[in-house]
């Protein structure tokens, strides 16, 4: 699912989806294999399309807690790179662009860059797939969604009377 980043003069309809006053760290972790593992598993589909929801891909995607200010600037030029690839080719659409089988190499090492960045966001292990990113994100929205869970009373047992 490419992702753009668009300038502020640019009116979403449809079913675009926009994040205003987004930066290069939002775009590029949205970008990010990891996201993208997220929106696949979270996604509604519509026959072979992806649905992406707000609500329910976007609003619950647990985001890297708290990365440094290297992580950030990490992310933010990886991001970059991803829009300079696409920039050296103007007349292509996104779609021309991520075609599996015709995408530019520039832009595949681009993204694996962005990739990399993103992940160290969440950890200094490599992910070696995406299943450990599923499973990573999943225990991350667990213990992130945990103070929102109210404790289930348990049911007192009335006393029988003999």
């Amino acid at each position: 699912m490419p992702v753009g980043f668009m300038n502020p003069d640019v009116i979403a309809n449809g079913s675009a989806l926009i994040v205003p006053e987004a930066t290069l760290y939002d775009f590029g972790v949205v970008s990010s294999r990891m996201h993208m593992a997220w929106m696949r598993y979270t996604c509604g589909r519509m026959k072979s399309d992806y649905q992406y929801s707000s609500q329910i891909v976007y609003n619950n995607y647990p985001w890297p807690q708290a990365p440094s200010a290297r992580q950030r600037e990490s992310v933010e030029a990886a991001a970059r790179a991803v829009l300079d690839a696409r920039e050296e080719f103007p007349s292509a659409t996104l779609a021309d662009l991520y075609d599996p089988l015709t995408m530019p190499p520039i832009l595949v090492k681009a993204h694996s860059e962005l990739d990399r960045a993103v992940d160290l966001c969440y950890r200094p292990q490599r992910f070696e797939n995406d299943r450990q990113r599923i499973e990573y994100l999943f225990a991350l929205y667990e213990k992130l969604t945990a103070p929102l869970a109210f404790p289930t009373k348990k049911a007192r047992r009335k006393a029988h009377s003999r």
